[in-house]
Order: C-alpha cells, then structure tokens, then sequence
C-alpha cells in the first residue's frame, strides 16, 4: 500500500520505518529539514536500537523515503499522523498546535477513498472535531493509538501486543483498509480491537495513567519503607507474586520520566476537569506529585551521605538518559537530579552512553565526561541515575581505586548492596535500609 507519515520524531520515523518493513510503499513527511536530511541518509536522529539498521535497509531498497514537502503525500492512499502532542507551556493541557497543523496541511491531498489515521496521543473528543474535517474531503477518519516503549519501540511496532482501531460506528471501510495495512500482523494472531473514537483516546491515555499510578505506588512505599527500616524491592518481590499485582513496573526508584507519562498523565487530568471529571482523576495528581518527590529525595539522600552539604562536592553521575536503551532526557529524573546537585554547589561530572548530546542541548552547563572513569575520577560519591547494563555491572572493586569516598547511591535499586558493602562501600538506595 501507499502510505504517508506526517511527523517523523520518536513516533513517526519508527512507524514509517517498520510500515516499509512490512512490504509498504512509505514516505515520511516531517518540517525539520535537518531531519528529513539524516532520515534520507539512513540515519536515526536519536537513539533507539534497531531503528538505523532498519531504516538503512527501507530507504537503500527503496521503499521508503522522506521529505520536507507536504504535496509528496499525494501519492499515497493512507496517512497516518504522528506528530507530538507536549504539554502546553501554561498548564497541564496537551498542545495540539501541531496536530492540528498536521491535518490542515493534508486536507489539499486527501478525498474519497483516502484513510487518514491518528497516532498522535490527544484528549478525548479530539477525533470527533477532527473527523468532520476529514470526512468534509470525502476522506475517512480512524485513530489508532501507539504502545511504544523507548528501547523496544520497532519490536512493538512491528510485532505490537495488540492493535486498537478507534472508527466511527458503522464505518467498516476504515477497519478494512487498516486490516490491510497491518495483514502481516494480524496473521500472527495479534489481537485487534475496533472501538469508537473516544474509547481508542481513551485507550492510550488510561495505559499510561494506570503504569504510573503502578510506578508511583511502589515509590510511595519507598518513601514508608525508608522510615521504618523496611526493604522496598523485597516488598515488591512478595506483593509481586500475586497474580493481580505483577512484578512488572514495581521497581522502587528515581520515578518515571520522559516524553509520554508526565505529560500524558497531566493532560489526562486537565481534559477530565474540562469535561467536569475531574474529581475522578484526582488521584493522578498525587501520582505526579510522588513522582517528583522521589528526585527530591536523591538530592537529600546524597546530602547525607556527604555528611549535611553538597556544595564543593565531587559528585559522579552516571546516567542521564529518562530509562536506558534511550537517549531521550525530557523530563528525565537524572538529569534534573544532576541539574539540581549542580545548583546547590556540586561539582558534577555526569556521563551517559547515548544522551550526552540531547543533554547538553537541554542543560548546558553540566560538566558532561565519556566514560565512568572520568566521572568518577576524585568523587566524593557516585550517584547511578539510569540502569544502564554497564553500570549494573560495575566492579566496586575496579571503581575503588579511581573515587576519592568510597560511597554510592543507587537511584533505580539497580546494583547488588551486599556486593558493594562487601567491597567496603557506602552503599544507599531510595526505600532500603
């Protein structure tokens, strides 16, 4: 099939990448020209494994290319739209400038027998308006929410745990033309669901309040655990084996971050508010307000171990990136962590393998090293802020004969205490004695 895709950042160059994969004719369509130029290339312009490899392969065969000009859609008979939805500079509601935007620039290009499909996460009651446009032209209007996970997001495009279809009722035109284009999907069984609009924006925006509620959870406990002497991960592990909790999503730790939870959980709860729900989204807040605390606690924890002061401290960061396998650092809790330890008269030295680059752009006056050892050169502590494989698998006793102290803090419960506490370290972690 013949397939646009408007918006090529984390979402839309995964998508249009692995639509080529699956045998499609695909052009991406984004306004960055730098973008559209590296993408061309058959380079990824962030991180995420899989993604060069596969685009190398899409674009050399010629199935799939990108460009800056709309009009280059018009060969094409599906379109979805994968643009970014953040958080507006003034509240907690989405901004859909660039959604809107998106389906404006496409209407000139569009008309009967055209599906125009929304990927993009937006509030509840965003399709319905939308769709009158679409279906002004002729065209039809389907939203079919992602589930990506940064690090697994080609293997979840490509071999997805299920597929939702959010049509208007009746409209079995949209649900076929979407079947075609995921046949090879659903040939291996992967469960489809056909819903109406606002169930499908529902769909995405419920998932990702119900994983950080799961998130936030177990940091609240941490918080408990940390006053009473308990151990958080071993409470995880117990409550983990039953089958309605799950241990998945119970790791005790700096919280959740980047581009998708905060600011879809924040939109969530201003959409509900606006729609007179908003008493029964209540709860989000205090997820959210857990979830930062949690970077609150590190900078205070790390105080401690530095016996009350952290101004001119040597203090080691490793890790910047929101979750490994990602060089994404919005809203990331270790660069704030770094960022905050800094302000307060830190002499930080931070590293990370693949979010040095975006980190600088965000918080330039970080002191930002290649390696752990330069990092931990002369430290007074090592704070591990991103479970980073090759920090999991650090040797205290190699890490020894670089720092100045012999102390680490382990923000995602990611290292083994009694390996370090047996090397002679000072080992501390949120929510554990």
């Amino acid at each position: 099939m013949k397939i646009s895709v408007i918006g090529c950042g984390y979402l839309g160059a995964v998508h249009a990448a692995s639509m080529a994969k699956l045998g499609h004719d695909v052009v991406g369509i984004d306004v960055d020209a730098a973008k559209v130029e590296a993408l061309s290339q058959g380079h990824a312009p962030f991180y995420e494994p899989g993604l060069p490899e596969l685009l190398s392969e899409t674009v050399d065969n010629g199935s799939l290319r990108f460009s800056a000009d709309i009009s280059q859609a018009s060969g094409a008979t599906v379109h979805f739209i994968a643009v970014g939805t953040p958080q507006q500079a003034d509240s907690n509601a989405a901004d859909l400038r660039f959604v809107d935007a998106a389906f404006e620039a496409l209407l000139p290009f569009i008309g009967p027998g055209h599906l125009v499909v929304g990927k993009s996460t937006v509030p509840v009651g965003t399709a319905q308006r939308l769709a009158e446009i679409i279906e002004a032209t002729g065209a039809s209007l389907a939203w079919n929410p992602e589930f990506l996970r940064e690090g697994f997001a080609v293997q979840d495009t490509i071999s997805p745990d299920r597929l939702v279809y959010g049509v208007r009722p009746g409209d079995d035109s949209a649900s076929a033309i979407l079947d075609d284009v995921y046949s090879s999907i659903l040939a291996q069984e992967t469960p489809r669901i056909i819903t109406d609009f606002a169930t499908a924006e529902l769909v995405k925006v419920a998932a990702n309040a119900f994983l950080a509620t799961k998130i936030s959870f177990i940091n609240a406990m941490a918080e408990v655990a940390e006053v009473v002497g308990a151990d958080v991960t071993q409470l995880a592990d117990a409550i983990g084996h039953d089958q309605r909790i799950g241990r998945r999503f119970l790791n005790a730790g700096l919280g959740f971050g980047g581009g998708c939870l905060p600011k879809d959980i924040r939109a969530f709860m201003a959409r509900a508010s606006e729609l007179g729900a908003g008493e029964a989204l209540s709860f989000l807040g205090e997820v959210d307000a857990i979830n930062l605390r949690r970077r609150e606690r590190m900078v205070d924890l790390c105080r401690e171990v530095l016996g009350g002061t952290i101004e001119g401290a040597k203090i080691a960061v490793l890790g910047l990136a929101f979750k490994p396998e990602s060089d994404d650092v919005r809203d990331s809790p270790a660069l704030d962590v770094a960022a905050r330890l800094s302000e307060l008269g830190g002499i930080v030295r931070a590293t990370d393998p693949h979010a040095i680059e975006t980190s600088r752009r965000v918080r330039p006056g970080l002191d930002y090293v290649e390696t752990v050892a330069e990092a931990a050169k002369d430290a007074d502590v090592v704070l591990v802020l991103t479970e980073w494989r090759e920090y999991r698998a650090i040797d205290p006793a190699e890490l020894e004969s670089i720092v100045s102290v012999r102390a680490i803090l382990d923000g995602r419960n990611c290292l083994d205490p009694v390996q370090w506490r047996e090397a002679g370290w000072t080992y501390r972690a949120l929510g554990r004695p």
